[in-house]
């Protein structure tokens, strides 16, 4: 299963430095207050908040379990993570349906 996977990340490259970036990230602002993150541009330009700005507050407060805190930064949070994980389980069930079909 794991060559699977491997396989799966190898073909599918941006979610990979995707996950990786942010996962580098979070661990660093958790664990040593290291801020790494890439501003929001929106935010930056206009001074307004976009629809996305307080999601990576909310994903390290859902991480930390501070649910309340992470509804308070984002609420769109627990939208997006269930799709998020669910697009990526349907995604990799098909891959691995096709790699089966081909052996």
């Amino acid at each position: 299963m794991a060559w699977l996977v491997l396989k799966y990340l190898r073909l599918h490259w941006i979610y990979t430095i995707v996950i990786g970036y942010f996962g580098t990230a979070i661990a660093l602002y958790m664990l040593s207050d290291i801020h790494i993150l890439i501003p929001c541009l929106w935010r930056a330009i206009t001074g307004y908040e976009c629809p996305g700005c307080g999601l990576t507050t909310a994903f390290i407060a859902l991480l930390r379990m501070q649910w309340a805190y992470a509804w308070s930064a984002n609420p769109m949070i627990f939208v997006l993570v269930p799709a998020f994980i669910s697009l990526i389980l349907k995604d990799f069930w098909r891959f691995k349906n096709v790699q089966t079909d081909l052996r």
